[in-house]
């Protein structure tokens, strides 16, 4: 479980930095400057892009694109029925927006931790633990 808060932390670091409804995300920052490309800008959007590519490269080969896309249409409709429900607050668009931050976080979460999991299940942890039958 400590694996997969850690891998959850880093995506929302990842996630959250690239942009989030407050004006703490390098989406804000950027447009505050007037789409100004500075050194320190270039350099915060290598490390967020860096971030992307570790977080989508480990979530594509464990679950793939298809179940990547699943992933996506599921929560979406899931929200979406909510939401008709009147379960969600549609009309907070920055609640929408946190929302979608943690439904990408944990779908990255998920597919970072998932071939972790299927590893662990599928090998034996102990080969000398295996006594053949006489």
């Amino acid at each position: 479980m400590a694996r997969f808060l850690a891998r959850f932390a880093f995506a929302l670091v990842v996630a959250g930095a690239t942009y989030n409804p407050t004006r703490y995300s390098y989406y804000a920052w950027v447009r505050d400057t007037s789409w100004e490309w500075r050194p320190p800008i270039v350099f915060v959007g290598v490390v967020l892009l860096i971030g992307w590519v570790i977080c989508l490269r480990l979530t594509l080969r464990s679950i793939g694109g298809l179940n990547l896309l699943l992933a996506n249409a599921f929560l979406a409709a899931l929200f979406w029925l909510l939401a008709d429900w009147g379960w969600l607050p549609i009309e907070s668009v920055d609640a929408i927006k946190w929302l979608g931050l943690f439904s990408v976080t944990a779908i990255l979460a998920v597919g970072m931790s998932w071939s972790q999991r299927r590893r662990r299940r599928s090998t034996n942890p102990r080969p000398d633990a295996y006594t053949p039958r006489p």
